[in-house]
C-alpha cells in the first residue's frame, strides 16, 4: 500500500614499537575445523636491498589459500637464510652483515617462498639528515599536521609548513628562528624540540614520541650532529610501494600486517614502515592501526592507505565471513555473463562472494528506464503497451527508442550545465544572454551526440565574444585563474586539486608544483569588452605568468602528473586542450564514463565523482579502466556509452537484497532506491497531474529540466535541492530526502492544488470512466503498472460508492464524495515513496 515519503524520517598516538618489533599478525585470527590447502605462499616486499650498515628491512609472509582468502602467517612460517654471513635475521626483520647476494627463505605447511636479498655496503653510516629523516619523523608524529603546527597560524607560537611541503623553511623555524630555544646544541637531549616530543615537559599536543623509539633516536642523533641543514644533491624519494598488494581476510578479528617501501632516486629502497601513516576508507570493515596492522571487522571491502612523505598509496582489502559456503562459478559456464559489462562486475562480485539481485521486472525497468534516459515518466499508454509486448528484445528496442528523443540530450545539457556553472552572473558579465547562448550551444552538441572530446576541446581553446562564440562563456563564468585551474582538472578529470594551492596534498600525488604549473596554462587568457556592452571578448594574451608562493618563481606550465611542453608561439589552453583529450590521457575518458555510470547506478565507480584520488580509488578499476578504453574507441560515443549501460543486466537488477548483498552499495549486485531530481520530479508531478509551470525565460509548460539558468529556482526546487551552480562540485545536487520535502508535498501547493488545477480526476468522471479504470489509470500514470488486485480491491472497498445510474438507464453524476476520494487517493500516491523514487 502507499507509504507517505513522511515515513522515510525516521584519539590519542600510542608509542610508536621498534622497528625491529616482531608484528604477530596471526593474532586474533579466528581458527577454522579444516582450513583450506595453500595453493601460495608469498613475501613482501618480494626482493630486499639492505644499503648501508643501519638499513633494515621488514617483511611479512602471506599465504593465500585454496579458497581464495588470504592469511598473515608471517609469526607461524619457518624463514632462513641461504647465507647467512650476509644477512641476519632476526623475527621479521633482515639487517646487512656483509655485501653480496643471498635469499630468504620460508616455508610453512608444505609451501615455499624465496625473496632474493641484495647488501651493498654494510659498512657505511649515513648522517641523519633533515629531509630524508627528521621531516619523516615530525610528520609521522603528526606534528606539521593541520591541527597542530602546521595550521595557518601555527600552535603555541611555533609554526610548521603542512606535511612538510616548505623543508626549508621548517629548518629555518626549528634551527634559527628563535635561536636556543627549541634546539640546544650544547645539550641536545635537553632540546625543547625533543623534550617536548617526548612529553617531557608541557606540551598542547601531548606525547608525540617515546625515549628511545627510532623516532626519538631519529631527533637525537640529529641534534647531536648539530642540526645541521641538508647539503645539495641528496636523494629524494620517487614513489612509495605497500605490500601486501591484495588481502581476503576470512572472519572478523582477522588480521594483516603491512609494508612500506620508498623508493629513492639514488637508485636505493627504504622500509619506512615505522614512518607511515595509516587509514582506512572503512574502518568498520577493516581498520588499520598506526603501525600498519589491518584487522578485519564486518564484510566488505576497505581500501586501505599509507602516506610518506608527498606520497599515499593503497591495496584493497577484502572482508569475508568466517566459514561462508560459496561455490564459484566456472567462466566456461552457462551462468558465466557473456556482456562485459557484467562479466566484469561478476567478476568483482565473485572476490566478494556477493549474489547478485535478480533481474527486474517490465514495470519496473520501463519506469527506470525513462527516468534515468529522458527525465519522464512513461505515458499510461506506452506503459500497457510495452507490459503486453512478448518480444524478448522489447527492452533494447525501448533503450534505443529512448536515446532517439529529445528530451534524452536536454536531460544531460541540464547535468552538464550545473558541472560548468551556466548561470547568469552580472558581476562577471555574464548575462542571461550569454547564458542562454552557452545552454543551447551544449544542447546542439549533444543532440548531434558530437565526440565529447571534441566538445572539450572546443571549450578549453574558445576565444571571441561570449555571445558570437558561446563557448567562451566558459573562461566569463569564472576569471579567477586558479579557480578556473581548479575547475577545469574537477570537471574533465574528476579530480579536487584545491588543496595543493597552499600545501602538497595530503591524501593524493599532488604538490604546489603540480598545481601552480597547471594553473600555467591558463595564465595568458586575455579578456577585454566587445562593442555590445554586455559581451566580453575572450582572446589569447600571449603574456602571463603564475608565480609560486614559496620563492615567487614563475611556474613553466605543466601537466599533471606529465611532462614539462613546448609551448613557446602557441596558445597554452590549446597545448593543454590536445593533452587533456588525448586518447592516452590516464583521467578524462574514466572521468566521463565514472559520471554516466553514476547517474544511472546513484554511486559512482569513483565515489564522489569529482574526486579521484589515490586515497578514494575506484570500487571496480577493470571496469573503469575497459568502459574508458571502449569510450575512446569509440571515438566518444555518448549514446553508445549509455546504451552499454542500460542493456546491461547490472542495470536492470532489482533493488530487493539477500543475506550477502544487503550491505553492497558500491558493486552493482542489486539497484538502488533513489529520489527523483529536483527537476525531475517537479516534471513528474506536471505531467501527471495535467499542470504547467511558467520559469522565468521560458514559455508557459516548459520543463524545469529546460531552465539554463542556474539563478531560476522555485521553492520546490530549491527544498529538493537543485544546484545553484555556484561551484562545479557534484555535491550541489542533494537526492537525500528531508523533513522539509516530505511536508512540503504534504502541505504545500506543489500536489494538492495541482490535482485539482489540472482537473483529471474530474475529466475521467465525466468521461464515464469507473472508479477501478481511474484507479488503473492513475497506477499506469504515476508507478507505470497496473494496481494489483488486493491493492484494487481494498481501494475500491475504500471509495464511497458510485450513484446509482437513472431510471432510464442514464449514468448518474459523479458524486462530490467519490470525487474528492479519487483526489485523496491521487494526493496519496504522489506522496508515496514508489511514485517520488527511482528504484
Amino acid at each position: 500500500m502507499i507509504v507517505p515519503l513522511l515515513s522515510l524520517l525516521s584519539l590519542p598516538l600510542l608509542p610508536l614499537p621498534s622497528v625491529l618489533a616482531l608484528q604477530d599478525a596471526s593474532e586474533g585470527a579466528p581458527l577454522a575445523a579444516s582450513r583450506p590447502a595453500v595453493a601460495e605462499l608469498s613475501i613482501h616486499p618480494p626482493q630486499l636491498a639492505l644499503r648501508g650498515a643501519a638499513d633494515v628491512h621488514g617483511f611479512v609472509v602471506q599465504a593465500r589459500l585454496a579458497d581464495g582468502t588470504t592469511r598473515d602467517v608471517t609469526t607461524l612460517a619457518r624463514a632462513t637464510l641461504r647465507d647467512p654471513a650476509l644477512a641476519a635475521l632476526d623475527g621479521a626483520t633482515v639487517a646487512p652483515l656483509a655485501a653480496g647476494a643471498t635469499e630468504l627463505q620460508v616455508e610453512w605447511e608444505g609451501a615455499q617462498a624465496v625473496a632474493p636479498i641484495r647488501v651493498e655496503a654494510p659498512e657505511e653510516t649515513r648522517p641523519v639528515r633533515f629531509r630524508l629523516d627528521v621531516m619523516p619523523v615530525l610528520t609521522k608524529g603528526g606534528c606539521n599536521s593541520g591541527p597542530c603546527h602546521g595550521s595557518a597560524l601555527g600552535q603555541d607560537g611555533f609554526r610548521l609548513s603542512l606535511f612538510g611541503f616548505d623543508p626549508d623553511g621548517d629548518h629555518f623555524r626549528i634551527t634559527r628562528q628563535l635561536p636556543t630555544r627549541r634546539v640546544n646544541l650544547a645539550l641536545p637531549e635537553e632540546s625543547l624540540l625533543l623534550q617536548k616530543a617526548a612529553g617531557k615537559v608541557a606540551h598542547t599536543g601531548g606525547q608525540r614520541v617515546s625515549e628511545g623509539d627510532p623516532l626519538h633516536r631519529t631527533l637525537l642523533a640529529w641534534l647531536e650532529a648539530g642540526a645541521p641543514a641538508d647539503p645539495p644533491g641528496l636523494p629524494t624519494p620517487l614513489a612509495i610501494d605497500l605490500y601486501p598488494p591484495r588481502t581476503v581476510l576470512e572472519g572478523a578479528g582477522s588480521t594483516q600486517a603491512l609494508r612500506v617501501v620508498a623508493r629513492y632516486s639514488d637508485g636505493s629502497d627504504r622500509d619506512v614502515t615505522h614512518l607511515s601513516a595509516f587509514f582506512s576508507s572503512a574502518d568498520s570493515v577493516a581498520a588499520a592501526d598506526k603501525v600498519g596492522r589491518v584487522t578485519a571487522g564486518q564484510r566488505g571491502e576497505a581500501f586501505v592507505m599509507a602516506r610518506f612523505a608527498t606520497f599515499t598509496i593503497g591495496v584493497p582489502i577484502i572482508v569475508l565471513p568466517a566459514g561462508e559456503a560459496w561455490t564459484p562459478t566456472p567462466r566456461d559456464s552457462d551462468q558465466w555473463p557473456a556482456d562485459w559489462i557484467d562479466s566484469l562486475v561478476a567478476e568483482k562480485h565473485e572476490r566478494l562472494r556477493l549474489l547478485p539481485s535478480p533481474r527486474c521486472d517490465d514495470a519496473t525497468f520501463l519506469r527506470r528506464a525513462w527516468i534515468d534516459v529522458v527525465g519522464l515518466l512513461p505515458p499510461a499508454a506506452d506503459v500497457e503497451r510495452f507490459l503486453a509486448d512478448p518480444a524478448p528484445d522489447k527492452r533494447e528496442r525501448l533503450i534505443d527508442a529512448l536515446l532517439s528523443r529529445k528530451e534524452f540530450s536536454e536531460l544531460w545539457v541540464m547535468k552538464f550545465a550545473e558541472l560548468l556553472q551556466m548561470r547568469t552572473d552580472e558581476n562577471n558579465r555574464v548575462p542571461y544572454k550569454s547564458t542562454l547562448l552557452y545552454f543551447h550551444w551544449l544542447e546542439e552538441r549533444l543532440a548531434r551526440n558530437v565526440p565529447f572530446d571534441q566538445v572539450v576541446r572546443e571549450l578549453l581553446t574558445a576565444s571571441g565574444g561570449t555571445f558570437k562564440s558561446p563557448a567562451a562563456n566558459f573562461f566569463q563564468v569564472e576569471r579567477d585563474t586558479l579557480k578556473l585551474t581548479e575547475n577545469v582538472a574537477q570537471v574533465f578529470l574528476g579530480m579536487r586539486i584545491q588543496c595543493a594551492q597552499c600545501h602538497n596534498h595530503p591524501f593524493d600525488r599532488w604538490t604546489m608544483d603540480d598545481y601552480y604549473g597547471f594553473a600555467a596554462f591558463f595564465a595568458q587568457v586575455g579578456r577585454k569588452n566587445a562593442e555590445d556592452p554586455r559581451e566580453t571578448i575572450v582572446f589569447d594574451a600571449r603574456g602571463g605568468e603564475v608565480n609560486h608562493p614559496v620563492g615567487g618563481r614563475a611556474m613553466a606550465p605543466k601537466f599533471l602528473g606529465g611532462a614539462t611542453p613546448d609551448v613557446a608561439g602557441r596558445d597554452r589552453r590549446a597545448v593543454l586542450a590536445e593533452w587533456l583529450t588525448a586518447r592516452d590521457n590516464p583521467w578524462f575518458a574514466k572521468n566521463l564514463v565514472n559520471l554516466v555510470w553514476s547517474h544511472f547506478f546513484g554511486v559512482g565507480i569513483v565515489e564522489p565523482v569529482d574526486d579521484a584520488r589515490v586515497s578514494n580509488p575506484p570500487a571496480n578499476p577493470e571496469l573503469l579502466d575497459e568502459l574508458a578504453r571502449r569510450f575512446v574507441e569509440w571515438n566518444y560515443d555518448f549514446k553508445r556509452l549509455v546504451r552499454e549501460i542500460c542493456t546491461s543486466q547490472a542495470w536492470q537488477r532489482a533493488t530487493e537484497v539477500n543475506g550477502s548483498n544487503a550491505l553492497d552499495e558500491r558493486n552493482a549486485s542489486h539497484a538502488l532506491v533513489r529520489r527523483m531530481r529536483a527537476e525531475v520530479l517537479l516534471d513528474a508531478i506536471h505531467a501527471v497531474t495535467g499542470t504547467a509551470e511558467k520559469f522565468p525565460g521560458l514559455p508557459l509548460g516548459a520543463r524545469a529540466v529546460q531552465i539554463a539558468d542556474g539563478n531560476v529556482a522555485t521553492y520546490f526546487l530549491t527544498t529538493f535541492g537543485r544546484a545553484s551552480r555556484a561551484t562545479v562540485c557534484s555535491c550541489e545536487v542533494k537526492m537525500e530526502p528531508s523533513l522539509s520535502q516530505a511536508l512540503h508535498l504534504l502541505n504545500g501547493d506543489t500536489t494538492s492544488q495541482r490535482i485539482r488545477e489540472g482537473g483529471r480526476i474530474r475529466a475521467l468522471l465525466a468521461a464515464g470512466r469507473t472508479p477501478a479504470e481511474i484507479v488503473r489509470e492513475l497506477w499506469l500514470s504515476c508507478l507505470a503498472r497496473p494496481p494489483s488486485e488486493e491493492e484494487l480491491a481494498d481501494l475500491l472497498a475504500a471509495l464511497p460508492p458510485a450513484p446509482p445510474p437513472a431510471a432510464d438507464g442514464t449514468p448518474a453524476a459523479p458524486s462530490p464524495e467519490l470525487e474528492a476520494a479519487l483526489e485523496d487517493l491521487f494526493w496519496a500516491l504522489l506522496n508515496s515513496k514508489e511514485f517520488v523514487f527511482n528504484h
